[in-house]
């Protein structure tokens, strides 16, 4: 989506798809990670979420990237206090109690910034772009991300092609992933009513091969 839309999301507060509880299947197929204390897991278009903050429970350190200015202050204001923004190679830098987010592009980052990611949890950024961009998304992320890195990936499934978030079906996944990633199915759910009904959401867990090469 072109930058100014998501500015204007932030900006007159239309973030329905903001969630304030911690995602369900994060909680609990969190494990599959296998993850040592204090790993770095990537959040890219992290929003405010909250799951960052349970991430931070579960000791691990969280790097974040945002393109809004508004979302990463909103989410540091809400969760204890604000925190100091600093320009830092093209990002503008927020950092407090083992969580920096960087507010900026995603695909201006570069593969020294995610040198130290051991994991990768991603509920809203590939079902944000639209197709020519989870394209453009997913070669970034095979590019980037150091060996022997999992992705938690969440999407959704649902008929028609309006968006965001937009309908991302399991073979999509695996052809932008398996040429990297051995990719495992861990959950799904379908709401039976409410504004989800009739949306499928599914956690992936997607293991590098490309580890001891």
């Amino acid at each position: 989506m072109e930058h100014d839309f998501w500015h204007k999301r932030w900006a007159e507060q239309r973030i329905g798809f903001h969630q304030e509880s911690v995602n369900k299947f994060l909680e609990t197929h969190y494990s599959a990670l296998n993850l040592a204390p204090e790993a770095q897991v990537f959040v890219p278009l992290c929003g405010k979420s909250s799951d960052m903050l349970w991430l931070r429970e579960q000791a691990c350190h969280v790097l974040g990237v945002e393109l809004s200015d508004t979302a990463c202050e909103a989410f540091f204001a809400e969760n204890g206090g604000a925190a100091e923004k600093v320009l830092v190679d093209g990002f503008y830098q927020r950092e407090k109690d083992e969580i920096v987010l960087l507010c900026g592009d995603f695909f201006k980052l570069s593969a020294d910034k995610l040198a130290s990611v051991g994991a990768v949890y991603d509920r809203a950024a590939l079902i944000a772009l639209p197709e020519n961009l989870r394209h453009a998304y997913a070669e970034k992320m095979i590019e980037w991300l150091p060996k022997g890195v999992k992705v938690f990936l969440v999407t959704l499934e649902f008929e028609g092609e309006a968006g965001p978030p937009f309908s991302v079906r399991a073979d999509e996944v695996r052809a932008l992933f398996s040429d990297r990633f051995d990719i495992t199915k861990l959950a799904s759910e379908c709401p039976g009513e409410g504004k989800d009904a009739g949306r499928t959401e599914i956690a992936w867990l997607l293991n590098d091969r490309t580890l001891g090469r």
